[in-house]
């Protein structure tokens, strides 16, 4: 019996450690949303909205954006800076950017660069591309 008492409880010790690392890795989860949320055309320029969800705990003071915009067949079309900050703590913030002399109807994927400079409450980050998770509401892909 105690051979299967310890059996049930090695088990149920190993349960334990399973779901404290999913609860660590849950923790884990980028805290900074970027969703390129829709584009529309006005006259020449093509404005796109970005929607920032701050669910980290501090301010970023700097937060800047290295975006790549290509066209259908992989072409660059355009390589801008978006300057997003401030981010203020747990806050969503809609910026908007136009892209002139350029078709919204051309662009088919946006790639995340970089994101420098970055900075929060306690300085300058290096890690602000891996806190960030990317999504898009529009037809336009939006990876890193």
């Amino acid at each position: 019996m105690s051979r299967r008492f310890s059996f049930a409880a090695g088990l149920v010790g190993a349960a334990a450690i399973a779901f404290a690392g999913l609860s660590a890795a849950a923790q884990e989860s980028p805290p900074v949303t970027v969703e390129l949320n829709k584009v529309e055309q006005i006259d020449n320029a093509c404005r796109a909205y970005l929607l920032f969800e701050n669910g980290h705990d501090s301010r970023f003071d700097e937060f800047r954006l290295d975006l790549v915009f290509f066209d259908g067949e992989g072409v660059i079309a355009r390589r801008i800076a978006v300057e997003a900050a401030p981010l203020r703590a747990d806050r969503s913030v809609v910026k908007l950017f136009d892209l002139s002399d350029l078709q919204c109807d051309t662009i088919d994927r946006v790639l995340l660069n970089d994101i420098a400079p970055c900075a929060d409450e306690s300085g300058t980050r290096e890690d602000c591309v891996d806190l960030v998770e990317l999504r898009s509401r529009s037809d336009i892909e939006f990876f890193q």
